[in-house]
């Protein structure tokens, strides 16, 4: 063949385009799973964190399985959908992303520690530049907050991506969603103000927005629980 000829040239672009095409569908298929166990992993790390466990990569599917005793997905009455059970990254509750419009309920994680069951649900919202996201865990009583875990996807280094960090994390330990039996969400407020009806913790300084994302992310996310997070509260008070 004529190499010379501009037949020659569109045989050579189409066969290296396949070529090409063919080496990254392979690559895609040989990843996916590595990819898959990934997310899962980094999963596992932030419900631990909600739980105020820091786990390795290594040990963090170890850690869940050993603390995390039952999964399932509720539905908006706050009553456990059944056939939802489960407790490994298969299970309904830990593949069903919050906000899917298309989910059958809400998840929720279950937690044994120390012989104290804590509850975990998952929350996200919106901050300055993008998503943020974070999982919320619950004493028995559905009111006490027991640990809490936040992440982001593009907030400022130094400004509103420090709601990772523990010390804005740590504040929200024993706060009460819950007030005089009825919902309150926990505040995130500018430091050095207050609020009157419901506990509250220190902003971001110099991140107020993401501060704010934070604070809307509680009484939605966590107000899609309320019935649930109420039943709790009954039963313990009936107790």
């Amino acid at each position: 063949m004529n190499r010379e000829k501009s037949g020659y040239t569109m045989i050579y672009a189409a066969v290296m385009v396949i070529i090409v095409a063919l080496g990254l569908s392979f690559t895609h298929q040989a990843l996916n799973e590595r990819q898959t166990a990934n997310v899962n992993i980094d999963k596992m790390q932030q419900i631990l964190r909600s739980l105020n466990i820091d786990a390795t990569s290594a040990e963090a599917q170890q850690k869940y399985n050993e603390l995390v005793k039952n999964a399932y997905l509720i539905n908006s009455d706050g009553v456990k959908e059944e056939g939802t059970e489960g407790i490994t990254p298969d299970d309904p509750a830990f593949t069903t992303d919050p906000g899917d419009e298309n989910a059958k309920g809400l998840p929720v994680y279950e937690a044994n520690i120390d012989g104290s069951v804590k509850y975990i649900i998952p929350m996200q919202g919106t901050g300055l530049w993008g998503p943020i996201w974070g999982y919320l865990a619950v004493e028995a009583d559905g009111s006490t907050i027991y640990g809490a875990e936040f992440g982001h996807q593009g907030e400022t280094p130094g400004l509103g991506a420090e709601i990772v960090m523990l010390s804005f994390r740590e504040q929200f330990i024993g706060k009460e969603i819950i007030k005089e039996g009825q919902f309150r969400s926990v505040a995130v407020v500018k430091p050095g103000q207050s609020v009157s009806d419901r506990d509250y913790v220190d902003g971001i300084s110099g991140g107020t927005i993401t501060s704010k994302g934070v604070d809307a992310m509680l009484r939605s996310s966590i107000g899609e629980y309320e019935r649930f997070l109420m039943n709790l509260n009954a039963a313990g008070e009936g107790q």
